[in-house]
């Protein structure tokens, strides 16, 4: 229901997504808003939580690095990854076709990601990551990334989309793990703490770290990196 005397956002565009019905909206800020079945996925006031997911990853390695992004989302790690010298290609994947339209030439969404989709070190893939990996060397290059980053969704003990869950289990992690090159670094961002996932890493991953990022309301945002080796 309305409240009287506030500015409701405006639809910009509404469509039946891979998992359900996606609605991307402007703020009377002038913000972009992206909702899931209802449910507010992300916006684009921010993102530090986000640049940091990318920057603590890729911290310390040489170049030329190879990232992959699990998640377009409204561009933020994307662009931020863009401006790291170390990075020589990134590939995302992304399942919705419409996030991926509103990041192309003149979509509400290119500003945010600085127009990372015409970069020529970028390659989007269409897919759904959960799926992803088991196909992955089958088109090329799909294996031994430096860096995996891992945001699609509000985090491994709220995901908007179910099957999502399965990414952040033993099989998951043990699925991006075969991803990582031997160097190979993985990030994952999450909507607030989650100690039971930390602790899945921690039997996984040799080298495990919590970087909590304050938000103006509410528990800060955290950031999990994951590596076999230790950092230099």
């Amino acid at each position: 229901m309305a409240i009287p005397g506030r500015r409701e956002p405006v639809v910009v565009e509404r469509g039946a997504g891979a998992g359900g019905e996606l609605v991307l909206r402007r703020a009377h800020d002038g913000h972009y808003e992206i909702i899931s079945n209802g449910v507010f996925l992300m916006d684009t006031r921010n993102g530090e939580s986000e640049r940091l997911l990318v920057r603590a990853a890729a911290a310390g390695l040489a170049a030329p690095a190879r990232m992959l992004i699990g998640g377009l989302g409204v561009g933020f790690s994307l662009a931020e990854a863009l401006r790291l010298p170390q990075v020589a290609e990134v590939t995302v994947v992304e399942r919705e076709p419409a996030v991926i339209a509103w990041h192309g030439p003149g979509g509400p969404l290119a500003p945010f990601s600085r127009d990372a989709l015409s970069d020529p070190r970028v390659r989007v893939v269409r897919a759904d990551l959960v799926g992803w990996p088991a196909s992955a060397g089958q088109d090329g290059g799909d294996s031994g990334f430096d860096v995996v980053c891992l945001d699609i969704d509000n985090g491994p003990e709220w995901t908007v989309t179910p099957g999502n869950a399965r990414l952040y289990g033993r099989d998951g992690l043990r699925m991006l793990a075969g991803l990582l090159t031997a160097r190979g670094v993985l990030a994952v961002w999450s909507a607030g703490a989650a100690p039971a996932f930390e602790d899945l890493l921690r039997e996984r991953f040799a080298h495990v770290e919590a970087l909590p990022v304050p938000v103006p309301r509410g528990e800060p945002d955290m950031v999990y990196l994951a590596r076999a080796r230790a950092p230099r």
